[in-house]
């Protein structure tokens, strides 16, 4: 998607795919990206998730990167602590403690810059690239984490019914992606109550995936 799109998302509130007590099943497979003893688990595109919360509350070293400097900004607001920022290149910096987001284009981080991750949880960035844009994505995530496993939410839909984001990305696509370096397992297949935007029936899936 281009930038503007998802500027104009935060600028307008229109954040309908922010969950506002983050999600179940992040709980439920926390254990996938918990198996370090020092966690330090990278959330791309992660917007002001509260997840963020939860894996901070549990342990976790926390590093993010998003579009939106308004998403973290608000993130920080919401965590009640004041953000150190730092300038470094295209991107910005905001750190505090074990919480450390980069705000720019996620293109433009560097396995050098982002530092050794452990776990990698992708619920909300996937899903919200159109086709032309995952397999860039997924081999950029591959290169700048050294291919970190990674807990991937996913959903499954008629994508005819309603256009993304979140766009259709089931286990064939997810195969195409990542097999080449990890090793797929499709934890959980379960139906979306309510559908997607309440318009169309959805499965949401649980991917764990570990390097070959």
């Amino acid at each position: 998607m281009e930038h503007d799109f998802w500027h104009s998302k935060w600028h307008k509130n229109e954040i309908g795919f922010h969950e506002p007590e983050g999600n179940a099943l992040l709980v439920k497979y926390a254990d996938t990206l918990l198996a370090s003893t020092s966690p330090r688990v990278f959330v791309p595109l992660c917007g002001k998730t509260k997840d963020i919360h939860w894996l901070l509350a549990n342990g976790c070293e926390v590093v993010g990167a998003e579009l939106s400097e308004i998403a973290i900004t608000q993130l920080f607001a919401e965590l009640d602590i004041e953000p150190e920022i730092t300038t470094l290149g295209s991107l910005k910096l905001f750190k505090n403690g074990p919480l450390s987001i980069f705000v720019g284009d996620i293109f433009e981080l560097t396995n050098e810059t982002l530092g050794g991750i452990t776990g990698i949880y992708d619920r909300a960035a996937l899903v919200a690239l159109p086709t032309e844009l995952r397999e860039k994505y997924a081999a950029h995530i591959c290169d700048i984490t050294e291919c970190a496993p990674i807990l991937l939410i996913s959903f499954n839909y008629d994508q005819s019914v309603i256009p993304g984001p979140p766009f259709c990305v089931d286990e064939t696509e997810v195969a195409r992606l990542y097999n080449a370096s990890y090793s797929i397992t499709l934890l959980e297949r379960e139906p979306l109550e309510g559908g997607l935007k309440g318009k169309v029936a959805a499965d949401s899936l649980v991917f764990n995936l570990k390097h070959k």
